[in-house]
Formats: C-alpha cells, sequence, structure tokens
C-alpha cells in the first residue's frame, strides 16, 4: 500500500513534535536538578561542614553548622525541606555561596540533587513510546530514571 505525501508529512510532523516534548522534557528537569547538583558537583572554594536539623518549617529546615577545618562558621543554616530533612538529623552539606542556604552533599545529595531529572526520564519514556513509538528506547529512558528514583530512595 502506497502512503501518500501528506500522510508522510502527518507522521513526519508528528515524529518531531513528540521529539520537541521529549526534548523540552528532559531540559526542564536537567535544569531543575542542575540548581542544586551544580553545588555538589563544582563544590571546590566552597564552604563545608555538617548541619544537625533543629527545627522546620513548611518549606524549610534550619540548623546549626558545624564548618570544617578551612570553612568559615555561620550561626545558622537554612536547607530545602525534604523526606531527607527531619529534627535532629545530621549530614554533610555545602554552603551555597553568598548565602546561608546549604545543600547536602555526599552519595544521597548528590542522588537527591538528581530528582528532578529522574522524574522526567519516567515521563519522557511515556512519550517516547507512545508518541515516537520507539518501544526499547522508553524502556532504557524510563528504567534509568526508576532506578535513579530508587536509588535516591535506599540513599536517603
Amino acid at each position: 500500500m502506497k502512503r501518500s505525501s501528506s500522510h508522510r508529512a502527518a507522521v513526519a510532523g508528528r515524529r518531531v513534535a513528540m521529539g520537541l516534548v521529549v526534548l523540552v522534557l528532559l531540559v526542564a528537569g536537567a535544569w531543575a536538578s542542575w540548581d542544586a547538583a551544580h553545588h555538589i558537583i563544582l563544590a571546590k572554594g566552597r564552604d563545608h561542614g555538617t548541619v544537625t536539623v533543629t527545627e522546620c518549617g513548611e518549606e524549610k529546615c534550619t540548623g546549626s553548622f558545624t564548618p570544617d577545618s578551612v570553612s568559615r562558621e555561620r550561626p545558622r543554616v537554612t536547607v530545602d525541606r525534604s523526606v531527607a530533612a527531619r529534627e535532629g538529623d545530621r549530614f554533610p552539606v555545602v554552603v551555597k555561596p553568598g548565602s546561608d542556604a546549604v545543600v547536602r552533599t555526599g552519595l544521597p545529595g548528590f542522588l537527591h540533587a538528581w530528582v528532578p531529572l529522574a522524574g522526567a526520564l519516567v515521563l519522557a519514556a511515556f512519550v517516547i513510546g507512545g508518541g515516537l513509538r520507539m518501544a526499547r528506547t522508553a524502556w532504557g529512558a524510563g528504567t534509568a530514571g526508576a532506578v535513579l528514583l530508587v536509588a535516591t530512595f535506599v540513599a536517603l
């Protein structure tokens, strides 16, 4: 059966549109992840230490900061509230430059920073499989996102 040129154009248009949706999802996930991840990956020259969470509000937790040997002291620091920060918890952090906000470091912090990208991979997998009809690629993207989410859950 011969396909008309308009049918081929419609299929190509659909593939381009779905490809753009996948691209937007992945770029948005990477962008959201990079906001926290770059403080962990590019941590040289930043203040490092340990935070002890003393109280948590709706969006932020505050605590005392114990600096390492070369970092400066701070009376209080804040960390974004998540399932990984509860009152009494102690964990290693790096201070965001020019603020008293901190980001969790180490493997748990690194994995937690990339959770938005993991979610984007899982969402993109549905578009890749359903919209682009690329089942193997969809399974790969979805599995990668799910593995990252499970690893983060286990690490925290």
